[in-house]
């Protein structure tokens, strides 16, 4: 496993400068605006994040006001109940994707916030005071307490949000092979704890946030030779 310097080093020659990389790191937001976040924003970012799964995120981003009006703000007291009738008329709604396992989603994710703000006071408190050193557990809670936020979805939403977040997205997950922390892209608990240990050690090392190392981790990888389609990075 390469210093987080020889990575930066070499996320600089591919990119065509320091200036180049620099601009294009996320920058994660202080604890306090994360916690001032409403929860109804948060069940909002994590419906965006479902439907794009597997989607065109255009189409998602043009149809976001018809979600918004059909969710009715994502009010997390209405979203998580969502009767059988509601259920039916979003599924008749052209306004939205009409999926009924994502629309049901929406119920169970709120519901799911519910249960956090009840337990901390509000969700977003429990995520913005969510160590980075143990950022797995956070996306193991989102998947096993939450619907359909499982693999790199909750980490796309964490990070769209302003929490500090890696991605494993095919690119982080080449690099992470190259430098022998894993054999496989990582999935399983015992890969994914492989991958923390790493990035608290790149990121100790260098002072820079998870989202830093992840998308240094990307740069330093030649896309093009092994990448079908454009996933993010």
């Amino acid at each position: 496993m390469r210093s987080f310097a020889e990575l930066y080093a070499i996320a600089v020659a591919r990119k065509g400068g320091e200036e180049a990389v620099e601009a294009q790191l996320p920058t994660p937001k202080p604890v306090a605006e994360l916690k001032a976040i409403p929860d109804a924003r948060w069940l909002a970012e994590m419906t965006r994040r479902i439907f794009q799964a597997g989607f065109s995120w255009t189409v998602i981003d043009n149809k976001w006001d018809g979600f918004e009006q059909a969710f009715h703000g994502f009010d997390l007291n209405w979203c998580s109940m969502i009767s059988d009738r509601d259920l039916d008329t979003l599924l008749k709604n052209t306004s939205i994707v009409r999926n009924a396992q994502k629309i049901l989603s929406v119920r169970d994710n709120a519901a799911f916030l519910k249960d956090m703000a009840r337990e901390h006071g509000s969700a977003a408190t429990m995520i913005a005071e969510w160590p980075s050193e143990t950022f797995i557990d956070l996306l193991e809670l989102f998947k096993k307490r939450g619907n359909r936020l499982g693999g790199t979805t909750g980490q796309y939403l964490l990070r769209g949000m302003g929490k500090d977040a890696f991605v494993t997205t095919r690119d982080v997950s080449a690099a992470l092979i190259r430098e022998g922390v894993v054999t496989k892209a990582p999935t399983s608990k015992s890969d994914m704890r492989k991958v923390q240990d790493a990035f608290n050690t790149w990121s100790a090392e260098s002072g820079r946030p998870m989202g830093h190392v992840s998308r240094v981790l990307a740069f330093s990888v030649d896309s093009d030779s092994h990448r079908a389609g454009h996933q993010p990075r």
